[in-house]
Parts: structure tokens; sequence; C-alpha cells
């Protein structure tokens, strides 16, 4: 069979890949049938597969007959608590579970990436690995136990694929540098003293205690934090009384804090404790607070990066590859460039024909199926072009 048909029989088996996944989704650090499913497909080419790595990571391995280097592939396959509103054949059979990122396309594209790479084994020179991370949506990350487990050993370079909704089908984008933003959470309650809404002196309101602190922490971005470093303060929820003449003996509060360098994070930390106690104080309260460092900032490899958008083009053409702002999101491929050079890349997966309209993480988000192939050469052009060059240091 000719290169090209081969191609376009394994888009057809992506999409029915992806379609089975949609059905069966698994939510983070549940991904046993996911991690089974993909197993199952690596030992059928024959491929080296190392199982229950950080809980039900996957790694397949292929070692090529020339030398070179090792390069690693991720894909995540774990899905969300959401329930799936859209109206289609591959709606999720899960109640409360969905596919609303992408992850069911991403562990389709690097299956389809090791199915090319089982049919091409005489032209790897050194290694690829094939990694499937459970657990990406929920703190700590799978990548922190994939990694603890020595995923990374021996590896020089690693890359990683999102299908992006926002960038529309045929175009790729990433950059050099912080890409995505670090997230980290916060829970504050504030504790005063209760009584009757008609007798305010003889009570200390939570209420009014943590409605200051919501304004005040509103300083902490535009005041405390260099105004050329990109950085997010969000009160998510604020919750206190339990009835309209009651004055609330606490008031609870949540947040995330969103900051792309570890001098901005740690700003953001100290000055959310400071304000939170003082305000408290100011008004007769007592705080506690409890913070959660999540994930640190995706920082590209400048290198690698740069390789990005030259082999970019040679998939998507010159115009459809763009550099990428900075984004809050987090992801916890930040982890893996943490410890080795890498890129981390969007592929562009919006298209208002196929209804692939609605954001990440939306009831009825989907994404162009077809784009599956374009992140598979993707995949090919950057290991390949990775091991040209560093082949020579390893003969």
């Amino acid at each position: 069979m000719n290169e090209e048909l081969w191609m376009k029989e394994l888009q057809e088996q992506m999409v029915q890949w992806r379609r089975h996944l949609h059905m069966n989704p698994e939510i983070s650090f549940q991904e046993s049938g996911t991690a089974t499913f993909v197993a199952n497909k690596l030992k059928q080419w024959d491929i080296e597969v190392r199982e229950n790595v950080g809980g039900h990571g996957v790694i397949g391995t292929i070692r090529g007959t020339r030398p070179g280097p090792v390069v690693m592939l991720r894909a995540d396959m774990d899905a969300l608590p959401i329930e799936d509103e859209k109206d289609c054949e591959y709606r999720s059979t899960v109640k409360g579970a969905m596919h609303a990122c992408g992850h069911d396309g991403h562990t389709s594209m690097l299956l389809g990436t090791a199915a090319y790479f089982s049919r091409h084994r005489d032209s790897i020179k050194g290694e690829v690995r094939f990694l499937f991370q459970p657990a990406e949506e929920l703190l700590p990350g799978g990548a922190v136990s994939v990694i603890r487990e020595g995923a990374l050993e021996g590896v020089d370079v690693i890359y990683g694929i999102h299908l992006w909704t926002p960038l529309p089908s045929g175009t790729a984008a990433s950059c050099a540098g912080a890409m995505m933003a670090a997230a980290d959470d916060f829970y504050i309650e504030l504790t005063g003293k209760g009584g009757h809404g008609g007798m305010p002196q003889a009570t200390i309101d939570s209420v009014v205690a943590g409605s200051a602190l919501v304004m005040q922490l509103q300083s902490v971005v535009s005041r405390s934090v260099d105004p050329l470093q990109p950085a997010v303060l969000t009160v998510g929820t604020i919750h206190g009384g339990s009835a309209q003449n009651v004055i609330a003996e606490t008031c609870k509060l949540s947040g995330t804090v969103r900051t792309f360098d570890e001098h901005s994070r740690s700003v953001m930390k100290e000055r959310l404790h400071t304000i939170t106690e003082q305000t408290a104080a100011a008004y007769g309260t007592t705080a506690s607070v409890r913070y959660i460092m999540g994930y640190p900032p995706v920082v590209n490899d400048a290198e690698e990066a740069g390789r990005f958008f030259r082999e970019a083009a040679s998939v998507f053409g010159a115009s459809g590859v763009q550099e990428s702002p900075k984004l809050m999101p987090a992801e916890d491929f930040a982890y893996y460039l943490q410890q080795v050079p890498g890129c981390f890349m969007f592929v562009g997966a919006g298209n208002p024909e196929k209804g692939a309209i609605y954001p990440h993480h939306h009831p009825k988000f989907d994404f162009d199926e077809d784009v599956m192939l374009n992140g598979v050469k993707l995949f090919i052009r950057m290991s390949e072009a990775y091991a040209g060059e560093h082949s020579a240091h390893k003969a």
C-alpha cells in the first residue's frame, strides 16, 4: 500500500479510536480502560510497552536500527467531570464524564504516530517513546508521578501537541519561552462572631470583612506586580450566611492566581497572605489561608520552538503557522520542560462548519477530527528533524 493511501486509512482509524474514547471517557486518575485500550494497540504493532507508569500511564518504545537520540512524544488521556450535551452518535455514554478538552484526540494522534513509526522502524535514528499520560486535568498532575517513576530517564527532547479550537483548522501555533501560565489556587476562611441581623453591634460581620477582602485583593496585580509581567488574581467564589436576618460567623472565598515567572508567582502568594491577614484584623475577624501551588508555567526551549516554526511550515504552509500569545490556562507538560528541552504546540481544531465552535471545558465541546492527521505529521516532522540533527552525536 502506498504511503498516501496508508495515511488516509490512518486518519479513518484515528477517527474511530477517538470516537470510541469519546464515548467511554475516564476522568483523572481513573483511566484504566483507556490505558488498556492504548497498550493493546501498541502491542498489536509489536511496540515495547510499559504499563502502570505513575498510575495509569503507558509508555511505548521503538528503537531504531541506527544510533541517535531519544525523542519522547506525549499525549494526555483523562476526561473531565462534565455532562456531555452534544447531540451526536459518539456522545459520551458515561454520566457526568466527558472529553471536553480534546484529550481523546491527543491519545488518538499519538497512537497514529506510533503506528507510523512502527511501519517505518528502519528509518528511525535512535529511539522514539510514546508517553500516554494520565491525570493532566487534576492536581498534582499525572506528569509529576510519571516523572517520579523514571519516564524521562535518557530522554533528550520532548514534544507535546494540544488540539486548540480557538485556532482554525489548518493552522498551528507555539512560541519560545513562557507560553502558558502557572496556576495556583487559594481558599480563605474568615471567622467573626455571628448574631442577629438587627443587632450588628454585638457581632463581628465576616461577610463585610470578606467583601472588603475581595476589593483589597484587586490591588495585588495593579500595585505589587511588574506591569510588564502578565498576572491574574481572580476571586471565583464567596460564601457566607444562611438567612437574610442573620449576621454570618464565617465567610469563605476561593480563587485562582495565574503568572508566567517565578518572581511574580512568589510576590502574588506573599501579598495575598499579607492582605488577607491585615484585612481580617481590620474588621475584627481571623483568617485562615490554604494556598495551593499548582502547575508551573509552560516554558518552551528556544531552539525547539525554532524547530517548530521550520517544521510546521511544511505541514501547514508558512501562512498557517503562528506565534502563540501567552495564555492563562495551565498545563502539566510544564514539568517535563523543567527537566528536558522541548516544545508544546497547538494544532488548530476549530471549524464552525463542523460545530467545533465551543470553548474547551464546555459541555458541547467538539473539534474538527480531520486535523488529527496534521498533528501526526507535526509529531513526525519534529521527531525526524531532531533525530537527523542529533544522531551524529550519538554514533
